[in-house]
């Protein structure tokens, strides 16, 4: 038997606004880019419409649907056509109740690069968000998008669509979307520390065994673990003279 608390209509469809909203203003999205969805019942949900800034929606723009597609209220505007990676996600795991899907620059910039975000340098990142891998090229609003995330649907938090953009979910709407934040925010960290800094201390089996074992504490199961990893700890000593600085 389901025993999840979903948010009742109003507060889901609040919450879709606010985190469009955010969306907008930290430059995750442009023009009418991105989507939305929060659940509200084992098998219905609420989603952005096609064709309108995140940053500037009204709640009787937004659609409910169920979980097979079926729409249950729409205003004048027609649900998102890449709305089949949200109902696939949640199809494919239960404890799934909200999606998001944007477009951050410097996330997609490793998307179309080809480049999961995989580094085990940064532990609230693993914490909080785990592994991000980068799934295969698919048309947007295709049913091939659906069919690359669906194997990373239970035991990931988030994958990057090649040449697309990015993709959370968690089991709140707020935590999908906290979840894309620290996305962007670790692929920044990736960015200037193997690309501009060229130079990053990575952690080792037993530091990042350690971090692993704070998630599962705080009930996290998912998100994976780096595959590259220090053979022993580079990060232990204090610096007081940067030996990279050279005159």
């Amino acid at each position: 038997m389901d025993t999840a608390v979903f948010p009742g209509d109003d507060e889901a469809r609040e919450t879709i606004l606010a985190v469009g909203r955010r969306m907008y203003e930290k430059n995750f999205v442009a023009a009418n880019d991105g989507n939305i969805s929060c659940k509200v019942a084992p098998d219905i949900i609420w989603a952005t419409p096609t064709g309108v800034s995140k940053g500037f929606m009204k709640a009787d723009q937004l659609v409910k649907l169920k979980l097979n597609g079926e729409i249950v209220k729409a205003g004048n505007l027609k649900v998102s056509s890449e709305i089949k990676m949200h109902l696939r996600l949640y199809n494919e795991n239960p404890a799934i109740n909200g999606v998001t899907h944007a477009h951050p620059v410097v996330s997609t910039s490793f998307a179309i690069a080809g480049m999961a975000l995989d580094r085990a340098v940064y532990p609230e990142a693993l914490v909080t968000l785990g592994v991000i891998p980068c799934v295969h090229y698919a048309l947007p609003g295709t049913e091939e998008v659906p069919d690359s995330i669906a194997p990373y649907s239970r035991d990931y938090n988030g994958v990057l669509l090649a040449n697309h953009g990015a993709l959370t979910w968690g089991t709140s709407l707020m935590e999908a979307f906290f979840r894309l934040e620290a996305m962007e925010h670790y692929a920044q960290v990736i960015l200037y520390t193997d690309f501009i800094m060229g130079k990053a201390n990575i952690l080792s089996r037993s530091q990042v065994d350690d971090i692993i074992k704070i998630r599962d504490n705080i009930g996290v199961s998912s998100g994976g673990v780096p595959s590259r990893l220090a053979a022993r700890p580079g990060n232990l000593r204090d610096v007081i003279n940067n030996p990279a600085r050279r005159l």
